[in-house]
């Protein structure tokens, strides 16, 4: 499997991302270039990657942080999963700019609404931060929960967004 790695410059520092032809397929807020590597390679042991600029996602994610949030929406993925978890992530793809939901919210979504647990591993376990939008799923009364890349981040991000904080 073909996989093109890359990086742009945002106000959170570097982003290191990765896409096969079908989409993006990594993506993390805290991560190097080698550290997306790895984690790609421990679910697609048969990958083989090129360095390349990924001109159009590159752009879309410099438009985001320049404020043109919606621009990261029609990013297209490439995501190596469970049907649960593709479920889950598709899910959080409709959740909306500015606004978040609850674990109780997101497990309704999926039909599963006793789920809440299981959804939040989902939820942990999403390999494209910010495109597919886990910052925007918090504990019921609004608390931030738990965040891959700390608290602090996704408070950033959910602000940038324009979303109410508890």
């Amino acid at each position: 499997m073909q996989i093109a790695l890359s990086s742009i410059e945002s106000p959170l520092g570097e982003i290191a991302f990765a896409a096969t032809r079908d989409g993006l397929c990594a993506l993390e807020l805290k991560f190097t270039k080698d550290e997306i590597r790895a984690r790609v390679c421990a679910r697609c042991p048969d990958a083989e990657f090129r360095e390349e600029p990924l001109g159009e996602i590159a752009a879309k994610l410099r438009a985001y942080f320049a404020g043109d949030l919606a621009a990261i929406d029609g990013i297209p993925v490439d995501l190596c999963g469970t049907d649960f978890q593709k479920e889950v992530w598709a899910a959080l793809r409709r959740i909306p700019v500015g606004t978040t939901w609850t674990y109780a919210q997101l497990a309704r979504e999926v039909g599963r609404p006793k789920a809440m647990r299981a959804v939040g591993a989902a939820n942990g376990q999403n390999p494209v931060a910010l495109v597919v939008p886990c910052h925007r799923v918090v504990r019921t009364g609004g608390n931030l929960g738990g965040y891959a890349g700390g608290l602090d981040l996704k408070a950033w991000l959910l602000r940038h967004e324009g979303a109410r904080l508890a």
